[in-house]
């Protein structure tokens, strides 16, 4: 993905209060030596994966499986840190954070540098337009969009562009903090022709925002990676304690996706259940 579509960062500073806390600078053993202290990632505001509902509260379906997998792993003290989506990775780098929990998708660059967790969700490319018919990136060519420079579909794009240097997609580049109701407005008003993204994010925040003029179209990206295409995933630090991380994190996701809890947070916080096979588990 996968990356972030911006519901409201007027949310961050209520999400705070209570529910997030400051950063550390590495996970750290807590006083009674006992548990490790790691904070996980997110901006809060990429509907239905991460947000906050109308008290305030962190929710949505990449935070609710954290939550509910550290539940089962009390060895470790979890606490949530708000902050911009391009800011998430730097922040693992840093040994600010230990984990990102933002609908992050595969990317080879980025897994030279990052651990993924096993995959938590399955989704379908799509475009959001006002018309047209588009099933592959050629039909999008001479068309325009707006992309987060740290998201997977904008590399997509760029490298199509690349590729194919006579059938070049526009692209323009947006702030973290622009909103979804700013997208969905330029492809509303004819600014930009379309919004490539995943399938359940689209079908969410059409759903939520009221733009019923607008349709969602399933695409092929060809991106020749079917082992990771449309899977959102947690991201680790690529160390040891990532490695350690990671493996725990692995061994409940797999019991979970067994005994159906996995299924039942998707069907309530995605409308379905779209948890991928067990294979993908092991």
């Amino acid at each position: 993905m996968r990356t972030s579509l911006k519901v409201t960062f007027a949310a961050l500073s209520l999400i705070a209060t209570g529910t997030l806390v400051a950063c550390s600078s590495g996970s750290k053993k807590t006083s009674d030596n006992k548990t490790t202290s790691i904070v996980i990632a997110t901006d809060g505001a990429t509907k239905p994966f991460t947000y906050s509902d109308s008290q305030g509260n962190l929710t949505g379906y990449d935070i609710e499986v954290a939550r509910a997998v550290f539940k089962k792993l009390p060895q470790y003290t979890v606490k949530f840190q708000a902050t911009d989506f391009s800011g998430i990775a730097p922040g693992i780098d840093s040994g600010r954070y230990q984990m990102g929990a933002n609908d992050f998708g595969w990317e080879k660059s980025r897994a030279e540098k990052y651990y993924f967790s096993s995959p938590l969700s399955k989704s379908n490319n799509d475009v959001l337009v006002k018309s047209g018919t588009y099933k592959t990136l050629a039909d999008l060519a001479g068309k325009s969009t707006i992309g987060n420079p740290a998201s997977n579909y904008t590399k997509s794009i760029q490298d199509w562009n690349k590729a194919n240097p006579d059938k070049q997609i526009k692209i323009s580049y947006s702030a973290d903090s622009t909103s979804i109701n700013t997208r969905f407005t330029q492809v509303e008003s004819g600014k930009i022709d379309f919004m490539l993204y995943d399938k359940i994010s689209l079908q969410s925040a059409v759903k939520e925002q009221g733009f019923d003029n607008l349709k969602i179209e399933d695409i092929s990206m060809d991106t020749g990676d079917a082992e990771h295409d449309g899977y959102e995933y947690f991201l680790f630090g690529k160390d040891k304690e990532g490695q350690k991380l990671q493996k725990d994190v692995n061994g409940v996701l797999a019991k979970m996706q067994a005994d159906g809890s996995l299924a039942k947070i998707s069907k309530k916080y995605l409308g379905g259940d779209f948890v991928p096979k067990a294979e993908m588990f092991k």
